[in-house]
């Protein structure tokens, strides 16, 4: 045999060997990929992490391995501690969901988990962002809008708190109408928008899921903080508050309404509305 045709030779050869080689990797990585899968099932999420990592090592086009591989991060995440180590897990679960999205930028569950994970360790703002971006691909998305309100809710909630601490009150959830004049203005000045926003979203959600809920009981928080908004003015007040009311019977009548459809479901293994076996 000639020198090039033994090159040539040579080089088929070791085409085939990496072939191979490509071939046993992948087969290895899903195996890895569903013990992973049987761990993260039985809540063993660190040895479920190790299973994913050696799957994404070993066939990084594996479909999925980087999406499980950061929803079992997720796990580890503890929600509201802001410690050096909580906040690396959740940079990392974050860059990983990053990296499915460079593939698939309308990939809603990534972009729901990095919402959820912003939400968990108080980035709020970064968590309502994360959520607008989902409704940028999924507009008739409930939760997505509901989550927007909640968290408009809870930032709206910790500014009232802090500044009728200052003054040595509490929230009477009616207005405040006992509050300095200064205060609630202030308050106005810091809270209108987020009030505005909140109830927006919460509409939005209810417009796309008419029986939810809990959207129903934050309608009636919202109109409370409204009622702070309209402070000076008895008369809207009057009307936040009764609003407020009738959007807490709404949420108890809407309870009762899926309950009892839930209640009338065939038996055995059901899904849910999400699409999970229960």
């Amino acid at each position: 045999m000639n020198g090039p045709a033994r090159i040539t030779a040579l080089a088929v050869a070791l085409a085939g060997m990496v072939l191979s080689m490509s071939g046993c990797n992948r087969l290895a990585a899903r195996d890895q990929l569903n013990k992973g899968v049987d761990a993260y099932k039985s809540a063993h999420y660190e040895e479920a992490i190790g299973h994913f990592q050696r799957a994404t090592q070993l066939d990084p086009t594996l479909p999925m391995a980087k999406t499980y591989l950061a929803t079992a991060m997720a796990q580890n995440i503890v929600p509201g501690l802001d410690t050096p180590e909580n906040m690396n897990t959740a940079q990392q679960a974050i860059g990983l969901f990053q990296q499915v999205l460079a593939v698939n930028p309308n990939d809603v569950n990534s972009l729901k988990q990095i919402a959820g994970i912003y939400f968990s360790v108080r980035k709020f703002q970064e968590a309502k962002d994360w959520q607008k971006k989902v409704l940028a691909v999924d507009p008739k998305d409930p939760e997505a809008a509901y989550t927007i309100g909640v968290v408009d809710w809870t930032l709206v909630h910790q500014n009232k708190l802090k500044a009728l601490a200052a003054v040595g009150l509490d929230d009477d959830g009616k207005g405040n109408v006992k509050a300095p004049k200064k205060v609630m203005e202030e308050l106005k000045q810091e809270n209108s928008a987020l009030v505005d926003e909140g109830m927006q979203y919460l509409n939005q959600a209810l417009a796309n899921r008419a029986n939810y809920e809990d959207a129903m009981q934050y309608m009636n928080l919202m109109y409370r903080n409204k009622a702070d908004m309209d402070y000076g003015d008895a008369a809207a007040v009057k009307a936040d508050l009764a609003a407020a009311d009738d959007w807490t019977s709404k949420a108890m009548g809407a309870r009762k309404a899926n309950e009892a459809k839930k209640n009338k479901g065939p038996g055995g293994i059901t899904m849910d509305s999400s699409g999970n076996l229960q």
